[in-house]
């Protein structure tokens, strides 16, 4: 009769110690799809971010361009008006060379 027992007591320590290692690996395996997960997380943040970056570059330097565009149209309106000015000055010169030599 001991040897029955002592045979299934070995037998409920052999299955309850193969719960726990099966138990074990089980939980790991749960844990690395939450781990990658997390990296993935991780890295899509990072990209927004350096996305965003990026984005604000480009707003900065549209800006600087407008920036520039306006003063060109400054320059051109005023170079323009100045230009005007002369020619409209020598078109009365000639128009008064022309009216005094009649």
């Amino acid at each position: 009769m001991s040897r029955a027992i002592m045979i299934v007591f070995l037998l409920v320590i052999l299955i309850v110690t193969s719960q726990f290692e099966w138990r074990q690996p089980l939980l790991e395996l749960d844990a690395v799809p939450q781990q990658v997960a997390n990296r993935e997380d991780a890295v899509k943040e990072k990209i927004i971010l350096s996305q965003e970056r990026h984005i604000q570059r480009l707003s900065d330097l549209v800006r600087t361009l407008q920036m520039q565009l306006l003063r060109c149209k400054g320059e051109n309106e005023t170079t323009n008006a100045t230009e005007t000015f002369h020619l409209n000055k020598q078109f009365i010169e000639l128009e008064r060379e022309h009216i005094v030599d009649d």
